[in-house]
Parts: C-alpha cells; structure tokens; sequence
C-alpha cells in the first residue's frame, strides 16, 4: 500500500520508520530541506517518563495569567495571541481539572513506557548513533513543601508503571556530584533510572538514511503542502506545491501545523504552537559539569550533557507562530541555570552560543492525537506537546498499527479523536 507521511520532524520520521518495515511504500513531504529542522531540531533532549505530565494542571490558568507580561516567567501569553488561541484556550482550562490531569498523566506515561521499550528495538536494528545517554533524570527541590507534593503525585503513577526514586540532599549529591556546593538549599530530589536522553536531531537525521538505503522510503523535501483533494468519505491525493501526490493512505504529522491542513476535512484539533527556547554550549571549559539531566523544581529550568554540547532549556511562550527565539528568555534560563552551576559561566559566551526556538504542538488535553479520524484513508499523529521526542516511537509504531488493520500494541484510550477530552 502506498502511503504519504505528511511531515518530516521526529513523529513524521519515525511513522515513516514503522510503515516501511510493515512493507508499505512509503513517501515523506516535507517543507524544510531535511528531517527534523524545526520542531525536533534542538529540543531539551530527554526522553521523560518522570515528566509525563501535561502542562494542563489544577491551577495553572491562574498562574499563566499572573505571569503576563514577565519576560522571564516560565509560561508567558502575550496579549496579540489572545485571538487566535481562545477557544484552545477555554479547551486547556476544562483539561486542567485534577481528574483530567491526572488520566492525561497515566496516558502519556503508558506511552513514555512503550517508547522507551520500542526504541531499544530501533536502536538494535539501525545502529543510530546520537549521544545516548542512560543516566535516568534527577528532579531537585529547595522546597520541602514542593518535594512532597511531587513524590506524592509520581506515587500515583507507580501502579501505572512509573519508576522513580526520592531522594535526600545527601542523595541528590550522590546521583550527581556537580551539586555538591549547593547541597546546604537542597530539600531532595526524584531520581528517574529509566530516563534516556539524546540528540533527537541526530537520531531522526539517522533513522532517515536508514529508512532511504535499507526500506525504500522516498523523501520529498523542499514540498509546500497545500491541502487535500478529498471524494466522499476518503482523500483522493495531497496538492503540493511541486503538484498533486496520490496514495492509499495519509498520515498527518505536521506538529503544530496539522489542525489548518485537516481543517477543510472537517476535523477540529484543539492544538496551539507553544514556543519553547533552549541555549547549546560547548562542555569543553566546563568539563566537570552535569553527567545526570538535571531538572530544577524552582528555578524551571533543564540541564542536558549531549555529548561534547551543555543544553539547558525551559519555559514556553504563547506568541502565535513566531518560531524566532527570544533573547531575553534564553538569557533568563542561562542566568537561572548559572544561579546554580556558577561554572556553566565558562561555557556561556553570548556571540557562539546556540539560541533555537521551537514550536510545540500543544493539545490542550495533554495528550496527543493517534489514529484515524472519521475519514478512511486518513490518520493522525500529531499534538504532543513538549513530549514530541519521549512519545514519538511509541506513537508512531501504534500508528502503524492501525494503517496496517493490526490491533493497536497498547491502549489507546485518551489518545484518538475519539477518546480525546
């Protein structure tokens, strides 16, 4: 069956990936004139199940509205999207009941789990190289109050299979020596074993060549899509700008902008671009730094050794789709991230370091979208917020289970359009 992957971030990639190993001919579109150069190009770098939370949680309106208008907090709406993102935003708020927060954390982390289990299978089969890492994640807190609140909602996940382990100052100390010199503010930390992190770029970059020697795929990059030509209840082809593609079936995997491309189909996507921002410096005047990512509690920022490159990340940003990184809030994380490693200064110089900005596809459940809307030949994968890389593998191989016409390898409830809330 010949079947059109509608995207070429890290999703499109790696449902390209699974279809072709199902024996389907397989062709990408992409805008861009490579794999991963937007979205996926330099995200925090974690693979979560620690942080399989959705960013729709009880009170969280009530903070992003007392943080407008401050350059450096850690979820900051502009006034000028406010138009464009109500009726997401009136969708987010519903989600952020304590009940739906917390089935949108079982979901992910279920989906985080399945990742992490199927991309091992990748990783044997392609031999991908991009600066794995198996160190797990260590969450620290300089609040008591905040330590216990979190260690009893990642208690709560542990029937669904979340592993963690909570930690003393002492402890903290022991995961990750760097933080010695700040032991003394310390209430304790999470300590996730099972989290990988890695270069999400480079795997995608990786899994694309493998994908064109080893499975046939053809990619189509430097392609505008511009819509579907749809007959009855199925689409009939794509219209590119390099002309009209047809194929059995079509799989949407454009990020943030998948809900402008199946709105003529008539499907509603409750997904708004969140800009997230990181900064990438070499390690090489700080050689001594983090070995295990450190996220900071207090701070909201994210600290990732990938190979010979210190990546910290943090925030987001409500700006519409405006993808060009922000100064001033990457000069914020660094200073917060300095606040704790003075050392990260030596590798902190303004005119080399990297700036990137992505724009998250943040559905206002939480969770992604998976699977077929109520089109024939048509799929979603899409939505997955600031979880694009922990889930992408996981998603895409169900996805490719349901072209395929298999059962779908785990539950699915709360992730297709149907079962969304």
């Amino acid at each position: 069956m010949k079947t059109l992957v509608l995207g070429g971030g890290i999703i499109g990639v790696t449902t390209a990936y699974y279809l072709a190993k199902d024996g389907h001919e397989v062709h990408l579109i992409d805008r861009q004139s490579d794999v991963a150069m937007e979205t996926s190009f330099a995200n925090g770098g974690v693979l979560h199940t620690s942080e399989a939370e959705p960013w729709s949680q009880p009170g969280m309106p009530g903070k992003v509205l007392s943080w407008m208008g401050k350059e450096n907090a850690p979820m900051l709406l502009h006034l000028s999207a406010l138009p464009s993102i109500w009726r997401w935003g009136l969708s987010f708020m519903r989600n952020c009941s304590l009940d739906r927060y917390r089935f949108a954390a079982a979901v992910n982390l279920r989906l985080a789990l399945h990742t992490l289990a199927v991309i091992k299978q990748v990783r044997a089969e392609t031999n991908a190289s991009y600066d794995l890492s198996q160190k797990g994640t260590l969450k620290i807190y300089t609040r008591q109050e905040a330590l216990d609140k979190n260690v009893a909602e990642s208690s709560l996940l542990r029937p669904h299979g979340m592993v963690f382990e909570a930690v003393d100052a002492a402890g903290c100390v022991a995961i990750e020596p760097a933080l010695a010199p700040i032991r003394h503010s310390l209430a304790g930390g999470i300590y996730a074993a099972p989290d990988e992190h890695g270069d999400c770029r480079k795997f995608a970059v990786e899994l694309k060549e493998y994908c064109e020697e080893r499975l046939g795929v053809t990619f189509h990059f430097g392609t505008e899509l511009c819509g579907f030509s749809r007959s009855g209840d199925k689409i009939e082809a794509v219209e590119t700008s390099k002309g009209r593609l047809a194929a059995d079936a079509y799989v949407a995997a454009m990020a943030s902008y998948t809900p402008a491309l199946v709105k003529g189909l008539g499907i509603d996507l409750q997904i708004y671009p969140a800009k997230g921002v990181t900064v990438t410096v070499p390690t090489a005047s700080w050689p001594d730094g983090p070995q295990v990512p450190i996220i900071d509690d207090a701070r909201l920022f994210g600290l990732i050794r990938l190979g010979d490159r210190y990546r910290c990340s943090g925030s987001v940003e409500f700006t519409g789709w405006n993808a060009v990184p922000n100064p001033t809030r990457c000069k914020a994380i660094v200073d917060n991230v300095i606040s704790v490693f003075p050392q990260f200064a030596k590798c902190y110089d303004p005119s080399t370091a990297k700036l990137w900005a992505g724009l998250r596809p943040m559905a206002a459940s939480g969770s992604p979208y998976l699977g077929a809307p109520p089109i024939k030949n048509h799929y979603l994968n899409c939505g997955h917020g600031h979880l694009g890389w922990t889930l992408s593998c996981g998603s895409s191989q169900i996805v490719a289970d349901i072209v395929s016409g298999r059962k779908p390898a785990i539950d699915i409830a709360g992730l297709t359009l149907a079962t969304h809330h």
